[in-house]
């Protein structure tokens, strides 16, 4: 199992000014603090659906779950895959790595295998290649219309599509029937607002930026989860490792009292340690 690696950024202040500072009571308990779990991936990465389904069971069974805000963030495994209708994925391997298609298909079964044992069905015999630039511009702008629920829901309709149903996600027909299903037509971007976002450049500059960050924390491989930009872990860990660094960013974002040396000498409630 491999052990989550710390990470440290640059010291940040929210901190707001008073004019008029009104003192703490010791009746009031310090409030607790969020967590804020940020996840670089791609869509065509098969291991980073199968960290997605492994991180939302650490998150279900996680007892702080809803003081934790999940950002999904771009990450291009191959940016220079054209942009356009798919192309089988087998195909498209074989001749970027430069393998014969027998070992490029034990690996699609290596991997397909794994992914069962996630409740995942992957089909790599229908699977297409494709550019994933506008995948990312449009789950960011999922997430401006409806928060970060609706940008997770997109991933996981983007996901689901491409790996388990050979959804052509280089069509944008295809796009906009997803992005409906996902839901964001109840949230304001009808199928016409999707071809629109499709069209131009809405959210071009939020990629960008979440690949430049990437690149700034030394992210070279997805998937990767940091938390607070505190602690993090790369690649498609098991569940325990999940909990594990939820459970070490929860303990350092909301510190316990610690209790040096021992009660003999103290008084409780109404006797004392004579």
């Amino acid at each position: 199992m491999t052990t989550p690696t710390t990470q440290t950024a640059a010291p940040t202040s929210d901190a707001t000014t008073r004019t008029h500072p009104e003192p703490a009571t010791t009746d009031d308990a310090p409030a607790a603090r969020r967590l804020a779990v940020e996840v670089w991936s791609d869509i065509a990465c098969p291991w980073c659906f199968i960290g997605k389904r492994r991180l939302t069971a650490a998150l279900a069974a996680f007892p702080h779950r809803d003081l934790v805000d999940v950002r999904w963030r771009a990450y291009e495994l191959s940016p220079d895959a054209p942009h356009g209708p798919g192309v089988p994925e087998l195909d498209a391997l074989a001749r970027h790595k430069g393998l014969p298609a027998d070992q490029v298909r034990q690996m699609f079964a290596q991997v397909t295998a794994v992914a069962a044992g996630d409740g995942l069905v992957y089909d790599f015999d229908r699977t297409l290649s494709i550019n994933t630039f506008d995948l990312h511009r449009l789950v960011h702008v999922a997430r401006e219309i409806g928060g970060d629920a609706l940008a997770g829901r997109l991933v996981e309709t983007f996901f689901s599509a491409h790996f388990e149903h050979g959804a052509d996600l280089g069509d944008p027909g295809t796009i906009v029937e997803l992005a409906r299903t996902a839901g964001l037509g109840a949230c304001g971007l009808d199928d016409q607002g999707v071809r629109d976002v499709l069209a131009g450049d809405r959210g071009a500059a939020a990629v960008r930026d979440d690949e430049a960050q990437a690149r700034a924390i030394g992210v070279n491989g997805v998937p990767f989860v940091v938390v607070d930009r505190r602690i993090a872990v790369s690649g498609a860990q098991p569940v325990g490792v999940f909990t594990e660094l939820l459970e070490a960013a929860w303990a350092q974002a909301n510190p316990t009292l610690q209790l040096l040396g021992d009660d003999d000498a103290a008084c409780v409630d109404d006797s004392c340690a004579l």
